[in-house]
């Protein structure tokens, strides 16, 4: 708390008073609810290409972002200056909401506690210049190797954000939010081919991070091993098949087709597919899909929400049964149900959405070798690019940047070019098998929505969904 305090009120000049009494001047008896979201957010990059360092960038940006809600409105000013007459010019442009009824007094008296799930150290203070470009020439030197390599990229990046939270309710919550990510990207050239391969691992953790168990030398191994996997491989089949999903990040098509299907806006408007259906089996029985805000160190995990709710774990499918929305505090409270710890906004100037944090499907009791041999003719896909998803329908195409083909149960050659396409809540209906092996992905998951980015995590164990229809070009 303190040191959140020094970072957006001491240096600001401001006092945890001045904040009640913005608070009570925005609030009135037709304002349901108001909260101030101040942030300091410090973030920086470096891009390497060819061995040659193209960029690097720097900034440093902060403000406060001002919400009003009235039954199902919300309203929100912000600002960057941060000095008591913009403050209270942004709190009166919220308050345009209900600019009639009595005022409201509020005085914060409860603060959110919690253990912390990561560091409160900041990445980019954690080791030098010198030492960062270094990090990323230990990749460059496994790269130098490869005779058949004609671009590759490298990218690391690190965020530290501060984040103070206060609410009508008289509630206060804190946080300190680091964030580092390294990208490996490559392109092989051989007999006239190219095979392209990617890999890149992150956390809410500082830059040593990836001085630890071999971060850097692993994934520069994938992004070529994945490269080499893709010069070989023939054309995909096209037609309903089976298909067998790999653990971890694969998990982004359950995120996609099935988690934004949860959250509870569109649920509320009756606007997904799964609008209503609370209490129904929803997925095969095998299927159980949580969200988990609270797992130490991960790229989605938060202590607490951006309204200040503590993150918690949330069963949202129960062996196949639908249990739970993921819920904001507008969308619980016309619900009638309680927060999630789901409400989440890219930043002060941004409205909370209620948004997935760490979304997976629990392990059920196969082992990948059992899973794959049960397969006569399908593909078996370990590794995802790109997806569209139609929420309202659940129906989704999803392209697979690694791919092979089972044929007698057995893994046979690479494919290329595999488009799953399918519907969300059809597929987890299909799903027949369900593997041990329950993995989150390396920490890469960045979603959109509303034109927002947050960061997320996703997984699965591995998963055998019968009849789902494959695009592809060969035969």
């Amino acid at each position: 708390m303190q040191t959140v305090k020094d970072a957006l009120l001491d240096s600001n000049g401001l006092q945890l008073t001045d904040l009640e009494n913005t608070l009570s001047n925005l609030m009135s008896n037709k304002i349901d609810f108001s909260d101030l979201y101040m942030q300091e957010s410090f973030q920086e990059s470096f891009f390497l290409e060819d061995y040659i360092l193209k960029s690097y960038s720097s900034n440093h940006n902060g403000g406060m972002g001002i919400r009003a809600i009235a039954g199902e409105k919300s309203s929100l000013a912000y600002t960057d200056d941060l000095s008591l007459s913009a403050i209270d010019k942004a709190a009166k442009a919220a308050r345009s909401l209900a600019l009639t009824g009595e005022p409201r007094r509020v005085a914060i008296a409860d603060q959110v506690k919690y253990k912390s799930l990561y560091t409160t150290s900041n990445p980019l203070l954690s080791i030098s210049l010198d030492e960062k470009i270094a990090l990323m020439r230990k990749a460059e030197a496994i790269l130098s190797l490869e005779k058949d390599l004609v671009n590759s990229q490298i990218s690391l990046t690190a965020s530290y954000s501060k984040i103070l939270i206060v609410n009508s309710e008289g509630l206060l919550a804190t946080d300190i939010r680091p964030l580092v990510r390294l990208d490996i990207s490559v392109v092989l050239e051989k007999n006239g081919k190219r095979g392209t391969g990617f890999a890149a691992g992150g956390a809410r953790d500082i830059y040593g991070y990836y001085l630890e168990g071999n971060k850097v030398e692993h994934y520069t191994h994938e992004a070529i091993r994945k490269a080499k996997v893709n010069l070989e491989a023939k054309p995909a089949p096209a037609g309903n098949m089976t298909v067998v999903l790999g653990s971890g990040w694969p998990g982004v098509l359950l995120h996609e087709a099935v988690g934004h299907g949860l959250e509870a806006d569109a649920n509320r408007k009756g606007v997904s597919a799964f609008s209503k259906r609370m209490g129904e089996k929803v997925a095969s029985s095998l299927c159980t899909v949580v969200d988990d805000g609270t797992l130490p160190g991960r790229r989605g995990s938060l202590n607490v929400d951006d309204e200040g709710v503590a993150s918690q774990r949330n069963v949202l499918i129960e062996d196949g049964v639908l249990k739970k929305y993921m819920q904001d505090r507008l969308n619980a409270k016309l619900m009638g149900v309680s927060p999630t710890g789901n409400g989440r906004r890219e930043s002060y100037q941004h409205l909370p959405l209620p948004r997935m944090t760490n979304t997976f499907m629990l392990p059920g009791k196969h082992t990948k070798e059992e899973i794959i041999s049960s397969v006569k003719h399908g593909i078996y896909a370990p590794d995802f690019g790109g997806g569209q998803v139609d929420t309202t329908s659940g129906n989704f195409v999803f392209s697979a940047k690694e791919a092979y083909m089972i044929e007698n149960g057995k893994i046979t050659y690479p494919i290329k070019g595999a488009t799953l396409i399918g519907n969300g809540p059809e597929v987890l209906h299909r799903v027949s098998m369900v593997g041990d092996d329950l993995s989150l992905d390396p920490g890469v998951g960045t979603c959109g929505k509303d034109g927002q980015s947050v960061v997320v995590g996703v997984g699965q164990p591995t998963l055998k969904v019968d009849g789902l229809t494959v695009g592809g070009t060969g035969k």
